[in-house]
């Protein structure tokens, strides 16, 4: 029974190593974007550091990722930047593929 419990234990460590990187990740990520959709919005530095704050505070509306896109999508439809869904979603991915090694890196 105590091997049970030691790999219980072992499972729970794990999980929560899991998500604490995950949470890394995707802050890292979301850092990334802003910085990203700060320069094609034309931001500068003071307002990319502001924006960086308000897209990571909005990645913790919901679940996955439709908070962070909403958000990208109504800032640049609102600065009439033409970017498609799909430069947005991409960069999302490229960007959290960086994210992802930078934080296996540490």
């Amino acid at each position: 029974m105590a091997g049970f419990d030691e790999r219980e234990k072992g499972f729970e460590k794990k999980f929560a190593h899991d998500a604490e990187l995950k949470f890394k990740a995707e802050s890292r990520r979301n850092k990334m974007l802003a910085e990203w959709a700060g320069a094609k919005m034309g931001m500068s530095a003071d307002e990319v550091t502001t924006y960086i704050k308000d897209v990571r505070r909005s990645d913790l509306e919901e679940a996955g990722d439709d908070d962070v896109f909403r958000k990208l999508r109504a800032d640049f439809d609102a600065k009439g930047t033409s970017v498609t869904d799909e430069e947005i979603r991409s960069q999302m991915g490229d960007c959290l593929a960086k994210a992802v090694a930078e934080v296996e890196a540490t």
